[in-house]
């Protein structure tokens, strides 16, 4: 199972309306999202040259990564994010409106069948030295058999696009805890499966999403989208009843979702006025 842990606005935007919103990776808790990564490549890179005596490369490629990572909204993967499990407190804390909120328990399989072309399900890793990365020695052996370092050079670019859509699965180790899975979206990837952004208006900013259309994404698989979740969880803060909900979960037309409805066990105290 993956669990998604979420607010019970997200909950009916999931279950009523049958999307999953893909939010801004660069906005999300870890401010060196994607960062981490390509800092860590550019540098393992311009290491390497360096101990070979190529200077003068490792200063240009150490400048191409600067430029890069200048433009890195440009790159910017949007993601829904799942935990490994079930019914944590840091995952209540963090992501479950403190443990008032709700989360919904996917199955992996089917979510596993539905990628393809931009959407990806990412297994998140937690480290910040990225010197044994395959790409460290992909980026080093082209840039080391040029005569000269170009940021025209055949093959770059696709190296480059290859570590952004990379990049949204390391956060720093300090999160290893979560023990993440992300649903990933990379838009600036062109290919034939399209899906169209969308802005969400706060009081106080505008947010960019992407929106993933459940029914759409199962009907292709040959399944219902109750067939995808396997479990609902109530926050062990949240005053949510369960009939309210079953009956809630029944007008949506999902009424075989409400015998999976489960109490959380998790002792977190609730929050002080």
């Amino acid at each position: 199972m993956l669990y998604h842990y979420t607010d019970f606005n997200a909950f009916d935007g999931i279950i009523r309306c049958a999307e999953l919103r893909l939010n801004n990776v660069l906005n999300m808790n870890d401010v060196s999202e994607m960062r981490l990564f390509m800092n860590g490549i550019g540098k393992a890179v311009v290491e390497k040259l360096n101990q070979d005596g190529e200077e003068e490369k490792g200063c240009k490629v150490e400048a191409f990564f600067h430029k890069e990572m200048e433009e890195e909204f440009h790159y910017s993967a949007y993601a829904a994010c799942f935990s490994k499990y079930r019914d944590d407190a840091s995952q209540w804390e963090r992501y479950g409106h403190l443990g008032q909120g709700v989360c919904i328990a996917f199955h992996e399989t089917p979510m596993q069948k539905m990628i393809g072309g931009a959407v990806s399900l990412q297994t998140v890793y937690y480290q910040e030295d990225m010197r044994e990365h395959r790409l460290v020695g992909e980026f080093y052996e082209l840039i080391k058999e040029a005569e000269e370092f170009s940021e025209t050079m055949p093959g770059l670019e696709a190296l480059m696009q290859d570590a952004w859509i990379q990049s949204a699965a390391f956060k720093h180790p300090s999160f290893a805890s979560e023990k993440e899975c992300r649903l990933v979206i990379s838009p600036f990837i062109l290919n034939e499966f399209v899906v169209e952004s969308k802005y969400h208006v706060a009081q106080d900013r505008i947010k960019k999403y992407y929106p993933l259309d459940l029914n759409r994404m199962c009907g292709k698989l040959g399944i219902h989208i109750s067939d995808l979740i396997g479990e609902i969880i109530i926050g062990p803060t949240s005053s949510q009843s369960i009939p309210i909900l079953q009956d809630y979960l029944d007008d949506c037309g999902l009424n075989v979702l409400g015998n999976r409805i489960s109490l959380s066990g998790c002792p977190l105290r609730k929050p002080t006025s």
